[in-house]
């Protein structure tokens, strides 16, 4: 009906197509916690962080856990082109823990999930439930031998103007911006350009460096 009528989008595919929008956002390690600044892009205009909950997922595809997650977004790097959205979506915060699942809190806690910044995201509203995304983003199709974070979504889309009439909402430096639920806690981070945040310089090889310095103490 959709396509009959020329509304079909990219946005509408993957929100309820067969096949769900599914990506590499961070390189391991490179993801910040709380506390830590988040970039953006010095170039951006328009742009604003993204409340969503995260699974730690197994490397057999089990989900085990689930933290908050700062999905920060270039809204205007990626509304020039869908083509964009790795260099849109380059920065994002974890945090401040990951819960892991028990008798008490599960995935269907994590259905239920409403989620607070600056406005609310209720993760129930959104189409694709959460076991359904950890089946498409691992299993014999695509593998992670160390397991994976996944981002769930959100539905938090900030409208408010802030510098000025139809501009939207807009960050700057210095915003503190914090995720919160009662059941995952508080992610606290501070907003800066990624050019003046601290860079990213501690990978994988310096993970095995440390590991086997401390293995031959």
């Amino acid at each position: 009906m959709l396509l009959a009528q020329g509304m079909w989008s990219q946005y509408l595919e993957v929100g309820i197509g067969p096949d769900a929008e599914i990506f590499t956002k961070s390189q391991v390690l490179s993801v910040v916690g709380v506390g830590a600044e988040v970039g953006i892009h010095p170039g951006s205009v328009w742009n604003n962080s993204e409340p969503e909950v995260v699974l730690a997922v197994n490397s057999r595809g089990e989900t085990v856990g689930a933290a908050l997650g700062n999905d920060v977004n270039l809204r205007d790097f990626e509304g020039r082109s869908a083509l964009l959205l790795g260099k849109a979506k380059d920065s994002c915060a974890i945090g401040p823990f990951i819960r892991l699942f028990d008798a008490d809190f599960g995935i269907n806690e994590v259905r239920r999930c409403d989620l607070a910044m600056q406005g609310a995201s209720s993760r129930s509203k959104i189409s694709r439930d959460p076991l359904d995304l950890v089946a498409q983003a691992i299993g014999p199709n695509h593998q992670y031998p160390d397991g994976l974070i996944l981002f769930l979504g959100t539905m938090f889309a900030p409208t408010q103007d802030r510098h000025g009439p139809g501009q939207g909402f807009i960050h700057v430096v210095g915003d503190v911006v914090t995720v919160a639920t009662a059941q995952l806690g508080q992610l606290v981070n501070r907003v800066n350009t990624c050019d003046r945040v601290a860079p990213w310089t501690y990978g994988i090889s310096a993970l095995l460096h440390d590991l086997a310095r401390r293995n031959r103490a």
